[in-house]
């Protein structure tokens, strides 16, 4: 053993201890191991420095950008509404939901794009449910990587072995041929994180979350603590219906059918919908094409009508109704003939992406003290409306259009979340005391959301059927989500977790100092002369082991690499057949848990949870345990020796 190996095998020991004591930030230990080796002339600066150009650590950086494109865009929020109505109101149901969908994906494309893909998905759900993102984006990546096993080209890993055993004269594996095993193993880790799992992980808020501001209050605590109870409604004024050609005055709505017009849209064809839920749900949840029932100043259709006049339209067919009231009487008037209840299955839209709430504060100087909303005519000035009154912490019942306003009083108001931001910069007559926590993301546009689909599938296919290297797809990906303005250049660079990005820079170089100072080989060798005669299960498990402990540390392709060839060898010498072997080098490579530099996914998941490196060492180790179990137990039936 020479002096340099026993110096990078030091260095090893030294900054495993310092991730585990997690002392200093990660990518601070990263950088001084990464000088070690500079130091000590064991690697050459190009060599040290190689991990800054490494193909992984670029597509890590473009990653981040592709994924906040395809948050701000609002695409991670569509994507997100399936695994949420079938989770229900359970996290433990959500992160089986995640981990299968995941799972499902990562067979049949890559696990870095699917990570990347679902990584502001699941940060989204996260947010929705005022969960901590840190109790999900573990399972992301371990359902990534479980998800592997599933298929031939589910990781590169696989494909390694089974060309290996084509090189040596062999059958190669087929395509489903790791799927008895990956499915049991992926059943086994996703029952793990459900049960004991989720426990384990931390509820942690990342730096810059949304999570740390807990003073905010979302959109449905705040009308939950104005108890607003009607449900709003879309309704369409069918053709021919008795109430066409009627003024509302003379409908009498609101003594017939308890139901009460907000809002009238006057020959604005839209494909609208109901808007689900109790008001204390659902006025500020307000989907994006039904929030558009409170028109914009934006000189497009007929302005609202004035507060005075609406009670004086008169009904036309095909006009779109958004009323307040009981759904009981909305199912009469559908059974009448009179309307079309529309839906556009928006129910439980946890973000409203255009309609919300606010809570504003009249001043001192205020010219709306002593007058009334109706002399103001509040909703045609301001394009909200006012839900509702508090004066000296007390809420205000009655007809609230007709009531003088007084200094102090706190008005609830409802409507387009952009129409809010203007009344932000007002400072004269009101000031917006409290705006929920879900402002900012609706605000972010909604126009650019094809864009960012269009790129997101461009992406996956040139990296899924290899038309380009995966890294130049994910750098082009991230470019065209810049130019064609899905997200803007400054906001590219914050995406970027530079935490994750620098940690694995200046790790990669320690897999080229084992190499060339010819540590790896030794490892290897020492293993190969110890097993020398062992039983065919001591050396499945063995060849286990070693396998996932090294793909902690290096690549798992890289590992596989390495492990196939001696795998194949040591086989031969005791008479075995060496596919067993071969599988699970396959296998044991895709256990990349124990380390957040074990896997691209994992290093992904990093910052966006706020993870510490114990973190993964107490999922991943538990986890590999596992997976060992249920491999050993599988692999010699399927493929005997």
């Amino acid at each position: 053993m020479t002096v340099d190996i026993l110096l990078v095998y030091g260095i090893i020991i030294v900054t495993v201890v310092l991730f585990v004591t997690e002392r200093l930030r990660l990518d601070v230990v990263a950088l001084l191991a990464l000088l070690a080796l500079l130091l000590t002339g064991i690697l050459t600066p190009p060599e040290a420095l190689a991990g800054f150009s490494d193909p992984v650590v670029l597509m890590i950086a473009a990653l981040f950008v592709v994924g906040d494109g395809l948050f701000q865009t609002g695409v991670a929020q569509a994507m997100g509404r399936w695994p949420q109505k079938l989770a229900g109101d359970s996290e433990v149901r959500l992160l089986v939901v995640i981990m299968l969908l995941v799972a499902l994906l990562s067979g049949f494309m890559s696990s870095t794009g699917t990570v990347a893909v679902m990584l502001p998905v699941v940060v989204g759900l996260a947010w929705a449910r005022d969960m901590s993102p840190s109790k999900l984006l573990i399972p992301l990546s371990v359902a990534s990587l479980l998800g592997g096993m599933l298929t031939l080209i589910g990781t590169p890993p696989n494909l390694v072995v089974s060309a290996h055993l084509e090189s040596m004269g062999r059958d190669p594996f087929g395509f489903f041929a790791f799927t008895p095993i990956g499915l049991p193993i992926l059943i086994v880790g996703i029952a793990f994180m459900a049960v004991v799992g989720i426990r384990l992980l931390p509820d942690r808020a990342a730096p810059g979350s949304p999570q740390r501001d807990r003073d905010t209050p979302s959109v449905e605590e705040m009308a939950g603590s104005w108890t607003l109870h009607p449900q709003l409604f879309r309704l369409k004024v069918r053709e021919g219906a008795p109430i066409e050609g009627k003024k509302l005055r003379d409908l009498n709505l609101p003594d017939r059918f308890g139901i009460t017009v907000l809002e009238i849209m006057n020959g604005r064809p839209r494909t609208a919908g109901r808007i689900a839920g109790r008001v204390a749900k659902a006025v500020p949840r307000v989907s994006g094409r039904v929030a558009r029932a409170v028109p914009r100043a934006s000189g497009k259709g007929e302005p609202p009508a004035p507060e005075a006049a609406l009670a004086d339209a008169v009904l036309r067919a095909g006009q779109e109704l958004l009323v307040e009231g009981d759904l009981e009487g909305v199912n009469r008037m559908v059974q009448r003939g009179y309307i079309n209840l529309l839906d556009d299955d928006v129910k439980g839209d946890p973000l409203a992406r255009e309609t919300g709430i606010a809570e504003v504060l009249l001043t001192p100087r205020s010219r709306l003290v002593g007058r009334t909303l109706r002399k103001i005519r509040f909703r045609d000035r301001y394009q909200l409306s006012v839900v509702g009154i508090k004066r000296m912490g007390e809420k205000v019942m009655g007809d609230l259009r007709d009531l003088p306003l007084e200094f102090g009083d706190m008005l609830l108001v409802q409507g387009p979340w952009d129409q809010i931001r203007m009344l932000q910069q007002e400072g004269r007559d009101f000031v917006v005391a409290m705006a929920p926590r879900e402002m900012e993301p609706a605000l972010k546009p909604l126009d650019r959301a094809p864009v960012a689909v269009v790129v997101m599938l461009g992406m996956l296919l040139l990296m899924t059927f290899n038309i380009v290297p995966a890294v130049t797809a994910v750098l082009l990906a991230a470019v065209a989500m810049v130019l064609f303005g899905a997200v803007s250049a400054a906001d590219a660079y914050r995406a970027v977790n530079w935490e994750s990005v620098v940690l694995i820079a200046g790790i990669l170089p320690m897999a080229t100092a084992l190499e060339k100072t010819g540590g790896m080989q030794l490892i290897v060798d020492g293993i190969a002369g110890v097993m020398e005669g062992a039983t065919p299960v001591i050396l499945l498990v063995v060849l286990f082991l070693l396998t996932s402990i090294l793909s902690q540390v290096i690549s798992n392709t890289a590992t596989a690499v390495l492990l196939a060839p001696i795998a194949f060898q040591l086989a031969v010498g005791i008479g075995a057949n060496p596919e067993p072997f071969l599988m699970t080098i396959a296998v044991a490579a895709s256990t990349a848990f124990a380390t957040p530099v074990a896997s691209p996914v994992n290093t992904l998941v990093l910052g966006p949870g706020g993870y510490k490196f114990g973190d993964f060492f107490k999922v991943g180790v538990a986890l590999q345990v596992l997976v060992l179990i249920v491999a050993t137990l599988l692999i010699p039936i399927l493929f005997p020796f």
